[in-house]
């Protein structure tokens, strides 16, 4: 059985009421393509759209705080 060792995407979140969309990291196990545009879990808990074209930690400011010590 061989592990993979899990890769940290970049995945977007929607905005809701007065909260604004942060970016946030999202763990896969598998080819970061096969997640492409797909809402996951992020470490944080929130639920956001992965953008395999956002390299992680992007260079924004609006970055999640509890995702950005990931």
């Amino acid at each position: 059985m061989s592990t993979s060792t899990p890769t940290l995407v970049a995945a977007r979140s929607r905005a809701h009421g007065p909260a604004a969309a942060l970016w946030h990291a999202v763990e896969v196990h598998r080819p970061a393509a096969e997640v492409d545009a797909a809402c996951e879990l992020a470490l944080c808990g929130a639920l956001a759209r992965v953008d395999v074209d956002q390299p992680w930690p992007p260079a924004a400011p609006d970055v999640c705080p509890a995702c950005a010590t990931a």
